[in-house]
């Protein structure tokens, strides 16, 4: 019988992309390969691991522990561990954690499949999908060049490489032959790619070449950096009718003061200038972004400025974060945590009630639109949607009533008829 292998993926789309990878490695012939959320019904599990933050890396560990005790009750014959977690803290794992029996790291998970392969046949696929067939994230670059006080990726990752173009052609191709529609641009920063290969940035080209390939509708581009948003880039986006009025670009703070401590390379008016156009050129254009209370050095003041901020600008999209202290960061070797926990849980919770409410705002003035949507799932008597303006997992989603079938994976028009804070409504008769 074949051996069953689970994979379970922690952290960002760029490891899940890791893992569909290696996914696609592992011999078909002697495996049976899953994506799975627990460790269990499994021969061998492969944790792909997430080390950015505190929460994240607490996760980590967890699962890690919860498989060890599963295969000390031989429910598990092999524990594999790879990803950010094992990068950052190798020796340290290797040493503490002795149950796990191989460690690998971001740039040699590759070689987990010829330790389960031994030679026999590989797949040759570029990627089995974990995601729903019709959409999967491109990952276009790996690594990062920023120097951000707050960031440890790059300690992890290493410097920024593009993938070369003809490449990433190649697997957008394959993943539309197999039947995927919408592709989610990832990288950790997609407004550099091309730089280190041409000192240009190359994204708005590469946008018009996947745009041509036959069966794919939606390009969305997340993980954007203020950098580099040429005006070619802001008309491709505008013009392309495939690549969707949407955009993340996390902007972490919005005061001079913490733009500056935080490293970030730009100021707080070259930052609202770029916003600013972003909506004046992009017609219909909804911006996601991010934002960190709590860095060392944020006072009142320059929190009640992000505040006002978030409440006049009315971001459609918003996630905040409670600053977490991260060994070999910039901030870590050069400023104290000083803020309490409290205080920033206090302000972390103020902008998301904000936000709350501006959410709701924006929902409402949907209401009464038909909108494009692809379908997700069936779910709890509704199918389940998303328009060109939400990401999956973390936007809105349309929960569509509908006495007949809809087919998962297709675009349908649909009347807004209701909304929630984070969820819109559809009835068709």
């Amino acid at each position: 019988m074949k051996k069953k292998v689970g994979i379970i993926t922690l952290g960002c789309s760029k490891n899940l992309v890791d893992s569909e990878k290696l996914a696609a490695l592992i011999s078909p012939n002697n495996y049976k390969i899953s994506f799975v959320e627990e460790p269990k019904n499994i021969d061998i599990l492969l944790i792909n691991t997430c080390g950015f933050v505190l929460d994240a890396k607490q996760e980590s560990i967890d699962t890690i522990l919860k498989a060890i005790e599963q295969k000390k009750n031989n429910q598990i014959e092999k524990i594999i561990v790879m990803g950010c977690l094992s990068t950052r803290y190798l020796s340290d794992l290797k040493n503490e954690i002795p149950e796990v029996d191989h460690w690998f790291t971001v740039h040699n998970f590759s070689q987990i499949a010829d330790l389960l392969n031994k030679n026999v046949f590989r797949n040759q696929q570029h990627r089995s999908l974990s995601t729903p067939s019709h959409y999967a994230y491109l990952k276009i670059a790996e690594g990062c060049n920023r120097k951000c006080a707050f960031c440890a990726i790059p300690q992890i990752r290493g410097k920024y490489i593009s993938e070369p173009m003809n490449v990433l052609l190649v697997e957008a191709k394959e993943l539309a032959n197999k039947g995927v529609k919408e592709l989610i641009l990832v990288a950790q920063d997609l407004t550099y790619y091309g730089y280190d290969i041409q000192r240009k940035p190359l994204l708005a080209k590469l946008l018009r070449e996947l745009s041509q390939i036959n069966g794919i509708e939606w390009i969305r581009l997340q993980y954007t950096f203020p950098q580099f948003f040429t005006n070619e880039l802001i008309e491709e986006i505008a013009q392309n009718s495939k690549v969707c009025k949407y955009i993340d670009i996390p902007i972490q703070h919005i005061s001079d003061r913490m733009l500056t401590i935080m490293r970030r390379n730009h100021s707080s008016q070259t930052l609202k200038k770029l916003l600013n156009t972003l909506r004046k050129k992009i017609p219909q254009l909804h911006i996601r972004t991010t934002v960190i209370v709590g860095h060392p050095g944020e006072t009142k003041k320059d929190y009640t400025e992000l505040l006002n901020f978030i409440k006049d600008f009315e971001f459609e999209k918003l996630g905040a974060f409670a600053y977490s202290h991260e060994e070999d960061t910039y901030a870590a070797r050069h400023y104290n945590d000083t803020i309490t926990k409290k205080i920033k849980q206090q302000r972390l919770d103020k902008i998301m009630k904000l936000q709350q409410e501006i959410s709701l705002k924006k929902n409402q003035n949907m209401v009464g639109t038909i909108q494009k949507v692809i379908i997700d799932r069936y779910e709890n008597d509704y199918f389940v949607g998303r328009t060109q303006f939400d990401s999956p997992e973390v936007d809105n989603e349309v929960l569509i009533k509908h006495s007949k079938p809809l087919q998962i994976g297709q675009f349908y028009n649909v009347p807004i008829t209701g909304a929630f804070e984070f969820d819109l409504l559809s009835e068709l008769e």
